[in-house]
């Protein structure tokens, strides 16, 4: 039975999605988000900013992201519908900050599927890398159009084998007469200032949790599948994240592995088992996968919410009579994503996408703020650590970051305040 919490806009004219996920789909949705790319590359740049503080890192990234899928995980238990911190936004602090989330969201992660392609070809096929990049986001698309239970199955596949080869690395670093755990110590080379930007760079390893809320109006009884799912969700990521870190760490060490350009890759030829090194990197081009056919979810139910309210163009709020996905949503986005990658390389241009995630989270735990007791309101303590966590992650980004972040949102205020100017004269 469909159960609607009251005060909760239910989507008309357009039709809605179906609710196929049960908790265990739903959790594997969010693994698949999470366990992406960024494992097989992010502790090197966090490496080179924390020194040796970049467990400390970790630890205060899982912290922030603690409190982020708290809040999002009571949100989308109150607001069961596509959209996620956009549809958060819009009923709790007010349209124009739920408007404010979903462009740092929509923009932001279009180039970031961009960017995640654009791996995928390089780890594939380096000559043709564009090209392969294309085919990638046209199969995935695909996938998408034809139901949630084809996504399902194949992130669950995506999942069992980035995990397995993750499972390699731990153990093979571990064992390794390289193993050192002195490397591990916290040294005078760290600093706050380095944890601070390590933690905002692993901050985005664990953000996948968000898809599980974006996907709210497609879970099974949402109030009780979607609050046990993100945070299961992210334990099983931190235990992933935790055992890789030690592993790289005790063979590399942080100056090591902040120099590596493939840090898991070193991480097993500095334990003498340069063989695993090829399996690594099928294992990131697999991950690449499937953070792609994450962030292609994510976006296209993140644009028909949007749609829904005519901050987009309202044809986006098709849902498909027969696969029940926001099919045209589904196509633009795979278009847009497959020229970006087809014609560019954002692969070194996205920072904005990082500053954005953090603003979007910072929406969040807004917005769980201002719920009653009586709605599921957190600890307050919980909402409170998120937001002042989230924008002094944003902040403590590469400069270059947060101009270009700020320079987006800027952009998407703007483009809010000419349509609402429009649309009052018209009235």
């Amino acid at each position: 039975m469909e159960v609607i919490v009251a005060g909760t806009p239910t989507p008309t004219g357009q039709g809605l999605l179906e609710r196929r996920l049960g908790l265990a789909d739903a959790v594997v949705i969010g693994l698949g988000s999470m366990i992406g790319a960024g494992v097989f590359a992010a502790f090197a740049p966090a490496a080179r900013a924390a020194g040796s503080g970049l467990l400390l890192g970790l630890a205060l990234a899982a912290v922030v992201a603690y409190c982020n899928a708290t809040s999002s995980a009571r949100l989308a238990a109150r607001y069961p519908a596509s959209g996620g911190t956009y549809v958060y936004g819009r009923e709790r602090l007010g349209d124009f900050w739920g408007y404010l989330a979903g462009w740092g969201f929509v923009v932001g992660k279009t180039a970031s599927c961009a960017a995640m392609a654009l791996t995928v070809g390089f780890y594939l096929w380096p000559e043709h890398a564009h090209a392969v990049a294309v085919a990638a986001v046209v199969a995935l698309t695909a996938v998408n159009y034809t139901g949630m239970h084809k996504t399902v199955w194949l992130t669950r596949g995506i999942v069992a084998v980035v995990v397995a080869v993750l499972a390699a690395v731990v153990l093979a670093c571990l064992t390794s007469g390289a193993a050192d755990a002195t490397r591990l110590e916290v040294t005078s080379d760290a600093t706050v200032a380095g944890t601070l930007q390590a933690a905002g760079l692993l901050f985005f390893a664990f953000a996948g949790y968000a898809r599980i809320a974006t996907l709210g109006e497609e879970v099974r009884d949402p109030a009780r599948t979607i609050p046990r799912a993100i945070p299961l969700a992210l334990g099983l990521t931190l235990v992933v994240y935790v055992a890789v870190a030690l592993a790289a760490l005790t063979v590399l060490g942080s100056t090591g592995l902040g120099q590596a350009s493939a840090p898991l890759a070193e991480a097993v030829r500095a334990a003498g088992l340069p063989a695993l090194a090829p399996l690594v990197g099928a294992g990131a081009a697999v991950a690449a996968t499937g953070s792609l056919l994450a962030l292609i979810l994510g976006v296209s139910r993140t644009t028909l919410a949007m749609a829904r309210d005519r901050h987009l163009p309202h044809v986006l709020a098709a849902v498909h009579p027969r696969f029940k996905v926001p099919h045209r949503a589904e196509l633009v986005i795979g278009a847009v994503v497959a020229i970006l990658a087809g014609t560019a390389d954002l692969r070194g241009a996205i920072g904005f996408s990082s500053f954005g995630v953090l603003v979007y989270y910072a929406i969040a735990n807004a917005s769980a703020w201002t719920l009653t007791p009586g709605e599921g309101r957190p600890v307050r303590l919980i909402p409170a650590v998120g937001l002042v966590g989230c924008l002094v992650l944003a902040f403590a980004l590469p400069l270059s970051s947060v101009i270009a972040g700020v320079a987006v949102l800027a952009a998407g205020a703007a483009a809010y305040g000419l349509r609402r100017a429009i649309t009052t004269r018209s009235s």
